[in-house]
């Protein structure tokens, strides 16, 4: 089981230079606007990966009662995922999961 350590803090997306705000209820891990992630983590809020890749959003799964972007790190080519929060980009969240019924 991952450990969870729970960092929910401001930034500045580096994919659209967003400014992020904290997410309040949960870690925030991703930019709403355009859900580019940065690949910091070995478990999550550790902040110890070396890498520092951007985390591409390439695909949604169904999770439990809600769902989960799948990311494909730009670096390292790592797939990784992180859990929908509730005020991410619908339009873009839509188009990837068409992208999965063509897949």
């Amino acid at each position: 089981m991952k450990k969870f350590n729970m960092v929910d803090e401001e930034f500045e997306c580096e994919n659209c230079n967003y400014k992020v705000s904290k997410l309040q209820y949960s870690a925030r891990d991703h930019c709403p606007n355009c859900l580019y992630s940065k690949h910091v983590d070995i478990n999550p809020g550790d902040r110890l990966n070396k890498c520092k890749g951007l985390l591409e959003p390439i695909g949604i799964e169904k999770f439990k009662n809600t769902y989960k972007i799948i990311y494909k790190c730009q670096k390292c080519k790592q797939i990784h995922k992180n859990i929908v929060a509730t005020d991410d980009n619908v339009d873009i969240i839509i188009k990837l999961s068409v992208i999965n019924q063509k897949s």
